[in-house]
């Protein structure tokens, strides 16, 4: 599904991602973690070609990411979303169905189908001013669900749910693989990671420290967090 293939990132003189390959097989559940700083967000931002890269080359389903058809099956919540204070969550819902092209009956059957995903119907018309945090969340990854996409990327998309609400996205997400989406998360959350990701990479400074499957990264006695700080601190010594 997606192929990194020797991508470097520089911002001036300062290299944001440095020199990173792998590759992300169709239907893999992937996380991306690393400290702040670590480059994760700026390969987000490549993915969905908000930037370019400085050097190498993303591949999405075959397609060049700066070819706007590789991202036309892609859900995506930014970690810093936004909802206009004046839109209901139906209305929030209702405009980004219409930028995936649906309109009329298909684009409310849409929206109903993604409200009940995210257990927000019958919330969905009510100002989204008064929407707590977690609620605001659960719109944003409604509307990444629309359109039923192949790929979804997601960035701490957890962020402000409660125990009830992160277990919902748990169950999501596991929905989700067994109909053979892939999934890439950047979350901070390791213990939510282990439960929900097959595969996963440790950034920090723009390189990648490893990658492989959660089991083989926590190799049977420790804890993703444990690895974690011990890749990190190993780095600062």
């Amino acid at each position: 599904m997606i192929i990194l293939d020797s991508v470097t990132k520089k911002f001036g003189a300062f290299t944001a991602v440095d020199n990173v390959s792998y590759t992300i097989q169709k239907g893999e559940s992937f996380a991306l973690l690393g400290p702040n700083g670590a480059g994760k967000t700026t390969i987000v931002r490549m993915l969905l070609d908000f930037i370019n890269p400085s050097s190498g080359s993303i591949t999405i389903n075959g397609l060049p990411a700066s070819d706007p058809e590789s991202r036309k099956h892609i859900g995506y919540i930014a970690e810093q979303h936004m909802i206009p204070p004046y839109l209901s969550g139906f209305e929030y819902l209702s405009r980004h169905a219409s930028l995936i092209g649906l309109s009329g009956k298909d684009a409310e059957k849409e929206v109903d189908r993604v409200l009940e995903i995210v257990s927000m119907k019958g919330l969905e018309r009510k100002n989204s001013a008064a929407y707590s945090r977690g609620m605001k969340q659960r719109i944003a990854f409604g509307a990444a669900l629309l359109g039923q996409p192949m790929l979804l990327i997601l960035d701490e998309p957890i962020t402000g749910l409660d125990p009830i609400g992160i277990r919902d996205v748990r169950k999501i997400l596991e929905n989700l693989r067994g109909k053979g989406v892939t999934v890439i998360l950047n979350s901070h959350l390791l213990s939510e990671v282990e439960k929900t990701c097959e595969t996963a990479a440790i950034m920090y400074k723009g390189k990648i420290l490893i990658k492989d499957t959660i089991n083989a990264i926590m190799k049977g006695h420790e804890t993703l967090e444990d690895v974690f700080v011990r890749y990190i601190e190993h780095e600062n010594e």
